[in-house]
């Protein structure tokens, strides 16, 4: 069984509403029916139906889902724009322009409980969606910031949690301090426990493996793992180490002074910048011609996932049911 029919089955068991803001999107209508035609998820469209139903009536592709808000003419309007003001003591003309904006109104019905979780991103870039889910929904307790994950299916790696490992943060934070890197680390740890149901094992990676060498960089990691280990003490976190003492449990045995759960086991990798996350992964998925499955955006109070803005029905239909799933952890 592969990644989504896994997640498929579990999102089966009970579909999650999941809203998303650009529901005027062809795409999105697409992807909208593969969700509810197949019970992987309750569907819910922002956007102006008679704008949708002749996009619809264009394609000739079929029918729009049951559920359509237009968030300006939503009976959920005023109390959201009174809960957004009153927790900012800002002006309700002000809230009003910022509530009713779609991907503002979407992520305060994931707040509110009224969806399960936002997909986004296919219209807006990425600092837009992080921005909406920030400012309504905010972070988990104890971590300050919004990263990402990417899961990778390795061919013929017996690593990992089965051939599949995680790699954090290939898309969001550029250069993370030692602070922040620690809540990359306890976020990606929650998502691989939520999402996937893995006892997460995770490696902050570096290029020097327990004191190997020396520099400012290196200590940056090592820092970090200090930090993650006393903020999140019941997780196996472990570091600083290079990827190859991570993964393999040979290399692990020389490299390694002391014993470690994580070492040669590990299947969550967090990288000590986006230069070096995003290049492995696209080096791992172009030469191995593994399958890559994100990035999926994590550090939310409530579940949000970011699309390219590429993205194709299938893409978005992927991106819905780990948001699905996540939102019934």
């Amino acid at each position: 069984m592969n990644v989504m029919e896994y997640l498929a089955v579990k999102a089966k068991k009970s579909p999650a509403a999941i809203v998303f803001p650009e529901g005027e999107n062809p795409v999105i209508q697409e992807a909208s029916r593969k969700l509810a035609g197949q019970g992987l998820a309750r569907p819910i469209l922002l956007g102006n139906r008679k704008v949708m139903q002749k996009g619809t009536k264009a394609q000739s592709n079929g029918r729009l889902p049951r559920e359509i808000i237009d968030p300006s003419s939503s009976p959920e309007l005023e109390r959201y724009i009174e809960q957004y003001c009153q927790e900012r003591d800002m002006p309700r003309t002000v809230g009003k322009k910022i509530v009713t904006q779609p991907l503002c109104f979407a992520a305060m019905m994931v707040k509110n409980g009224d969806a399960g979780g936002m997909v986004a991103g296919i219209a807006h870039p990425t600092e837009d969606v992080i921005m909406a889910s920030e400012l309504m929904i905010g972070f988990q307790p104890g971590i300050s910031l919004a990263s990402s994950f990417l899961l990778m299916e390795v061919p013929g790696f017996g690593g990992g949690e089965d051939g599949r490992i995680i790699f954090a943060d290939p898309a969001v934070n550029p250069d993370p301090d030692p602070e922040q890197l620690a809540d990359i680390a306890i976020s990606t740890a929650h998502s691989a426990r939520d999402l996937l149901g893995w006892e997460p094992r995770v490696a902050l990676l570096s290029f020097s493996t327990q004191g190997s060498a020396s520099h400012a960089m290196v200590d940056k990691v090592v820092k970090a793992t200090n930090l993650a280990r006393q903020k999140a003490p019941d997780l196996l976190i472990d570091g600083e180490m290079q990827a190859d003492t991570a993964l393999f449990e040979s290399v692990a045995l020389k490299k390694m002074d002391s014993e470690s759960l994580v070492a040669g086991r590990a299947n969550v990798l967090i990288f000590p910048d986006l230069n070096s996350g995003n290049i492995s992964a696209k080096l791992v998925q172009r030469l191995s011609g593994a399958a890559s499955f994100g990035p999926v955006l994590q550090g939310f109070a409530r579940p949000v996932s970011d699309l390219s803005r590429g993205a194709t029905a299938e893409d978005v239909v992927g991106a819905s049911l780990m948001v699905a799933v996540k939102a019934m952890s």
